[in-house]
């Protein structure tokens, strides 16, 4: 299981790289992160920022 730390204006989030279901842009330079099972989550960071952390950290090796 990969834990990918996403930072939030309100606290950061240790999320499993593999619930990631889905990317949206929100208001205010902020990210939506759908999670397979749960609510969105809203992190900060462009969609683009977003997805380049989740890639980068899931592509480190174990």
């Amino acid at each position: 299981m990969k834990f990918i730390t996403l930072k939030s204006r309100g606290g950061n989030y240790l999320v499993v790289a593999s619930n990631i279901a889905w990317l949206r842009s929100a208001e205010n330079g902020q990210t939506q992160i759908g999670i397979v099972g749960g609510s969105p989550l809203l992190v900060t960071g462009t969609i683009e920022e977003t997805a380049a952390v989740i890639l980068a950290e899931s592509s480190k090796a174990a």
